[in-house]
């Protein structure tokens, strides 16, 4: 009896907090289901009567309104964001961790790096890519965003190699096996958890990027963040706040559904190296 009324206080204090942690997400969801006239009459989480015609105005193609191709965008820009930086990591984290090459210099400047302020690359940034001709281009904006997730993949990457013994190193060597491919046969199969941690993280932060889609974008290249802001009052006489919100759900299903999807090779990532024996 006792056993089960502490198993109802732990499911109770649970519910309480994932309602609390997730009330952002279940009051947005609910104003989208929600019509104009409902959301200024009872602007609760309860809906009376709901309606998805907010995802239809958001849906549909204009001349100036197109979340296809701000989604297009973002997708493009996020998989260069992300999947280039493991790529120029992935090498440079071996070399860090197995033969201590820019552990003094390099390896504390890139990590570093992340805890400056975006803003100060603004100015330099606009004027180079204004020069190359990047501006208004996915690739312009996903060479940025690789830049932004460096200091995470190499962080990661380099925690990662650590972990893992020595000793199968050697032993491939001793079979003459070269660098290339104990990086690739070896090291990469090992890795995988961490590359898919650094991948989702570098993906998830890439799709949230605002700043650089605001500043290197004006038309042919607008990210998903930047576009959405377009459909706030995309009706004239203020905010919609329904439609608002139903971009905003459109917008969050990417990363979310990413990170469902890839949680256990997070998770998995997190624990490697906790136990050693």
């Amino acid at each position: 009896m006792k056993n089960k009324k502490s198993n109802v206080f732990r499911w109770a204090v649970f519910i309480i907090v994932a309602f609390i942690i997730n009330f952002p997400v279940i009051s947005t969801i609910s104003a989208s289901l929600k019509s104009a006239a409902e959301i200024s009459r009872s602007p609760g989480l309860f809906v009376s009567e709901p309606t998805f015609q907010n995802y239809a105005v958001i849906l549909e193609v204009t001349e100036r309104l197109n979340i296809f191709a701000y989604l297009q965008n973002s997708l493009i820009a996020s998989l260069i964001g992300s999947i280039l930086p493991i790529m120029l990591c992935f090498p440079l984290s071996y070399a860090v961790a197995r033969r201590g090459y820019g552990t003094n210099v390099i390896f504390p400047t890139v990590v570093n790096l992340r805890a400056m302020p975006l803003i100060i690359f603004a100015i330099p940034l606009y004027m180079m890519y204004q020069t190359l001709g990047l501006l208004d281009t996915p690739l312009g904006l996903g060479l940025v965003l690789a830049v932004v997730n460096l200091p995470l993949a190499l962080l990661l990457l380099v925690n990662a190699i650590n972990d893992v013994p020595y000793e199968l190193d050697e032993a491939a060597r001793m079979d003459g096996a070269r660098i290339f491919t104990i990086l690739i046969k070896i090291v990469f199969p090992i890795c995988l958890p961490a590359l898919a941690t650094v991948f989702i993280f570098s993906f998830i932060t890439a799709w949230n990027e605002f700043l650089f889609g605001l500043m290197l974008t004006t038309t042919k290249a607008v990210p998903m963040t930047v576009g959405a802001s377009f459909f706030f009052s995309s009706g004239g006489g203020g905010v919609q706040w329904g439609v608002a919100a139903a971009v905003i759900v459109v917008a969050s299903l990417p990363p979310v559904v990413l990170g469902i999807l890839m949680y256990k090779h997070i998770s998995r990532s997190m624990t490697a190296g906790a136990v050693k024996g």
